[in-house]
């Protein structure tokens, strides 16, 4: 297995577990089980811009930026349902 592909899924795991850690914060039904899972979720959040960001500088991440125009619809699009 290349570096890559190792890389890949170490950050496709980190966003499952987001998800999770996510979802267990928001449903949590004390203030001290809030705590740990929103700790748990921050650390996980932490590790994933990490993985992203060393992923990034090698080009295995490539972005594409948006288009002003493409901005202005999403925009417009949301600002007309508040």
């Amino acid at each position: 297995m290349q570096d890559k592909e190792i890389m890949e899924n170490i950050l496709l795991n980190l966003k499952g577990e987001c998800d999770l850690l996510m979802h267990a914060t928001v449903e949590s039904s004390t203030p001290n089980v809030h705590a740990a899972f929103k700790s748990a979720l921050d650390e996980t959040l932490a590790m994933q811009s990490e993985v992203y960001a060393k992923m990034a500088a090698q080009g295995w991440y490539p972005q594409t930026p948006a288009e002003q125009k493409q901005i202005d619809a999403v925009k417009q699009k949301f600002s007309a349902g508040c």
